[in-house]
C-alpha cells in the first residue's frame, strides 16, 4: 500500500481504540497517568499525539526500503537508517513486515518510555515525521526542502505536545498498533507479507487475492474514505473533551 493509506490507516485504528486503552485500570506494568481519573479517557494532547506516532509507526515497517519516500523523511540521517534497516532485516518486506517486527517494536517502544527519555523523545520525533510526510506535507521534487519542511513541522508539533504535558506512557501500544496495521495492510496486495517470519511464505489476504498498490481502487477510494474516517473519529474522541 502507499504511505499516505498506512498513516492514515493507522491514525484510523488508533482513534479507534485509544477509549480502550484509556479505560485499562491503572495497575500492572500501566502507569495510572496514562488513564486521566475523572475523564476516563486521553487527554485531547495524547489523542492527537497518539494518532500522530501511531500513523508513523504504520510506516516504520518501510524503513526497509531506501528508495520510498518515506526514506528520505529527514534527509541523510533517515536515508541511511533505511540503508541499515534494509541490510539487517534481508531487504524490502521481510523481516520488518511481520508479526515479530510489530511486537518487538512495541515492546521496544514502551521500554524506551518509561527508562530513557532521551531515546523515547527520539523515537517520539521519527514518528511524527514519518506521519507528517506520509500524508504528503513537502514540496513536490525538492527532497532537501521537503525534509527542512519536515523537520520544522516535526519540531513544532513535538514542542506543543511537551509544553502541554502530554506523556508517554502509551507509546509502545501506538507503535505496535501502527507497526501491526501496516503489515495487515500490506497482507492486502498482491505481494503479502512474511507474517511469521523468520518461518517462509508470504501471506496475501482475501487468500491469494490483493489489490494492486496506487491503483484507481486505493488512490480515488481508499485514500478519500479513510481521510473522512479520521476527521470523523477526531470529532467524535475531541468534542466531548472540549465540552
Amino acid at each position: 500500500m502507499m504511505g499516505h493509506t498506512h498513516a492514515l490507516s493507522g491514525a484510523t485504528v488508533w482513534l479507534l481504540v485509544a477509549p480502550g486503552l484509556a479505560a485499562l485500570p491503572g495497575t500492572g506494568p500501566f502507569p495510572e497517568s496514562l488513564y486521566p481519573a475523572v475523564a476516563g479517557v486521553l487527554s485531547p494532547g495524547e489523542l492527537i499525539a497518539g494518532a500522530l506516532v501511531c500513523a508513523g509507526a504504520a510506516m516504520l515497517p518501510d524503513l526497509d526500503h531506501p528508495h520510498a519516500t518515506i526514506a528520505q523523511t529527514f534527509g541523510p540521517a533517515t536515508w541511511v537508517l533505511s540503508k541499515a534497516v534494509n541490510w539487517a532485516s534481508g531487504g524490502h518486506r521481510h523481516a520488518t513486515h511481520s508479526l515479530l517486527f510489530a511486537l518487538a517494536a512495541g515492546i521496544g517502544a514502551h521500554l524506551l518510555a518509561g527508562a530513557y527519555p532521551v531515546a523515547r523523545d527520539v523515537m517520539v520525533v521519527l514518528m511524527i515525521g514519518l506521519a507528517i510526510r506520509a500524508i504528503g506535507i513537502g514540496v513536490p521534487g525538492k527532497e532537501i526542502t521537503s525534509a527542512l519542511v519536515n523537520i520544522g513541522l516535526t519540531a513544532a508539533a513535538f514542542l506543543m505536545f511537551r509544553s502541554g504535558g502530554v506523556g508517554y506512557a502509551w507509546l509502545g501500544f501506538a507503535v505496535g498498533i501502527g507497526s501491526l496495521v501496516h503489515v495487515v495492510g500490506d497482507c492486502l496486495t498482491e505481494r503479502g507479507c512474511p507474517v511469521l517470519w523468520p518461518v517462509k511464505g508470504r501471506w496475501v489476504l482475501p487468500y491469494r487475492i490483493g489489490i494492486k498498490t496506487g491503483r484507481k481502487f486505493e488512490v480515488q477510494l481508499v485514500g478519500p474514505v479513510l481521510s473522512v474516517v479520521v476527521i470523523g473519529l477526531f470529532a467524535l474522541r475531541l468534542t466531548p473533551a472540549a465540552g
